[in-house]
């Protein structure tokens, strides 16, 4: 069974077993189980429900396997003939998370 769900401001179509990067959820340790509620739309093939905005009582389970940071993303900013550059970094941090079930 398929499910579209959306987390952490992003939307993923997950299966069973799938893995997924996602950005963090807070307050989540390694090892940690994670109920996603906003499922969008759930089924496959002519069995699909799909939701007005979520599909009432769906819910997708999901197991935290690590939390992690991303590669680094330099962010260079440069006026030419004025003398001026700036150099920043950024790392996102990361949740590794294991599709466990979806329920309807």
């Amino acid at each position: 069974m398929k499910a579209t769900i959306k987390t952490q401001g992003q939307q993923f179509v997950v299966s069973e077993g799938d893995v997924l990067f996602v950005n963090r959820f807070q307050k989540s340790e390694k090892g940690g189980i994670v109920e996603i509620n906003d499922v969008l739309s759930v089924g496959e093939g002519a069995e699909i429900k799909v939701g007005t905005p979520t599909v009432a009582g769906a819910s997708v389970t999901a197991e935290i396997l690590e939390n992690k940071r991303g590669k680094k993303v330099i962010i260079f900013k440069k006026n030419k003939r004025k003398g001026y550059e700036r150099r920043q970094g950024h790392r996102q941090e990361l949740s590794v998370i294991k599709i466990k079930t979806i329920s309807a």
